[in-house]
């Protein structure tokens, strides 16, 4: 496990603790689902770059390989 330390205004602080928002588990929680966006939108990106007729085979081996990596990502991150 890794320890992290985070400077937050007290104001926010104090707003996130009473919302149960600065527990390991939400946010571990919060952590994974940013992850997940980000992991989708840099897919989105990619797909929007493609061309508008068919994907060539190497569009779709860079997807593919995309989806693998995260979903490796995933499962690295689900056994920690």
């Amino acid at each position: 496990m890794t320890t992290v330390q985070v400077e937050l205004p007290d104001v926010l602080a104090q707003s996130a603790q009473a919302a149960g928002l600065l527990t390991p588990q939400a946010l571990e929680a919060m952590l994974r689902e940013q992850l997940k966006r980000q992991a989708g939108n840099a897919l989105r990106t990619m797909w929007a770059s493609a061309p508008p007729e068919e994907l060539s085979p190497e569009m779709e081996q860079m997807i593919d390989e995309q989806v693998q990596a995260v979903r490796a990502q995933r499962r690295k991150q689900a056994t920690h």
